[in-house]
């Protein structure tokens, strides 16, 4: 009988989150040490994934941190070169200009997918490479449930969350045969730095909750099964993938909830 119960474990493997500082990434270095890995924690912001890496240690668990910046090309070598070549790759950073289509700038179009796709790509062409050569490793980056449906002041960052789908979903084609796994995990609405501007709305806020099947947000926390999940041996035959976590979100068409019958077996017919 196989031994299932050790599907979801991490010992001996080494995971390199970047976005580790905060959010989703923070979270999901805590999981993936919870697990047994050996949590890199990348980030621009090194003072905080330096705090992350040091909960992680005053858990008992093993970590450093490390430097990276998405947006240069020769931090994310220097990254690659002082994290040596992951079991686990987790790729979370992400920005947004909330703007119609025809509001943004050069500047601004350039600076949303410099980070978003174009950071992804350069992370994805450096260290894909490496884990082909061992024979090994799970790739994982997060994309959205705006990779999928999209509402105005999000065209810019969702074209750049369907073109991380692509690129993983490519990525997963050219590699697979040479042992590496490449997923998207798809969050819908979060409680992290980004959505920090909603939260400060309350009609918006609430609006959000209330398109989620859950009728709430989620925390960074409830992210962290599915980055476990493509991180193990649990899913050792699953890539390509869009793993969306969404609270049912993309499952449910319109904001309206029409008025239905309270008996049992009413129903409607043409």
């Amino acid at each position: 009988m196989e031994n299932y119960s050790a599907l979801f474990d991490l010992t001996g493997k080494r995971a390199l989150v970047i976005g580790a500082a905060s959010g989703i990434g923070r979270a999901s270095s805590f999981g993936l040490a919870s697990f047994g890995a050996h949590v890199v924690c990348g980030d621009i912001d090194l003072a905080n994934a330096r705090e992350t890496a040091a909960s992680i240690a005053e858990a008992g668990r093993s970590a450093e941190a490390i430097h990276v910046d998405l947006g240069d090309a020769s931090s994310i070598a220097k990254a690659a070169a002082a994290a040596g070549v992951p079991d686990v790759l987790l790729i979370t950073p992400a920005i947004n200009v909330r703007k119609r289509v025809v509001d943004i700038s050069d500047e601004e179009f350039d600076r949303v997918v410099g980070l978003n796709l174009k950071g992804t790509f350069r992370v994805l062409r450096t260290f894909a490479p490496r884990m082909a050569e061992r024979g090994r490793g799970s790739i994982i980056a997060c994309s959205s449930v705006r990779a999928q449906v999209v509402e105005p002041g999000q065209g810019v960052y969702a074209a750049t969350k369907a073109g991380t789908l692509q690129l993983v979903r490519a990525l997963a084609a050219e590699f697979g045969e040479r042992g590496v796994r490449a997923n998207v995990i798809a969050p819908g609405v979060v409680e992290t730095p980004l959505t920090r501007q909603i939260k400060q709305d309350k009609a918006w806020y609430q609006a959000y909750a209330d398109k989620s099947m859950l009728r709430r947000w989620a925390s960074p926390s409830e992210l962290v099964g599915a980055v476990v999940f493509l991180a193990s041996e649990a899913s050792s035959y699953v890539t390509g993938s869009y793993l969306l976590v969404d609270g049912g979100w993309t499952a449910a068409d319109g904001r309206f909830s029409p008025p239905l019958p309270n008996s049992v077996g009413a129903a409607g017919g043409d």
